[in-house]
């Protein structure tokens, strides 16, 4: 089964964890996925979800300076999103506990 695959159903979800952990520009977010094991995610597919969860009312936004170059756009999981990744994670719960179940004699 092909990781990229997997990533497609689950990035957001992903995000907002990470999100919910500490605001974050799209690099950083980035970073910090790849970071926790999905080393397969792509930049655009981060850019991607980052801007369709805002467009979604999901986040909020707000633009830093940066020393190193262009400003920086961070992104923060607001109520709306916290509400969304309570109900992904559980839904996200139930299907592994399904799945490590159904899975339970092939490992």
């Amino acid at each position: 089964m092909e990781i990229s695959q997997l990533l497609k159903g689950v990035l957001d979800l992903a995000v907002l964890a990470v999100l919910s952990e500490e605001d974050g520009y799209g690099y950083d977010v980035l970073r910090r996925l790849r970071q926790a094991g999905l080393d397969e995610v792509g930049d655009a597919s981060v850019y991607g979800t980052l801007r369709r969860l805002y467009k979604a009312g999901l986040l909020a936004s707000y633009v830093v300076a940066s020393e190193e170059g262009p400003h920086r756009k961070y992104y923060s999981v607001n109520e709306q999103g916290r509400a969304r990744l309570a109900e992904s994670a559980k839904t996200w719960q139930t299907f592994a506990t399904t799945m490590n179940s159904l899975l339970g004699d092939a490992r």
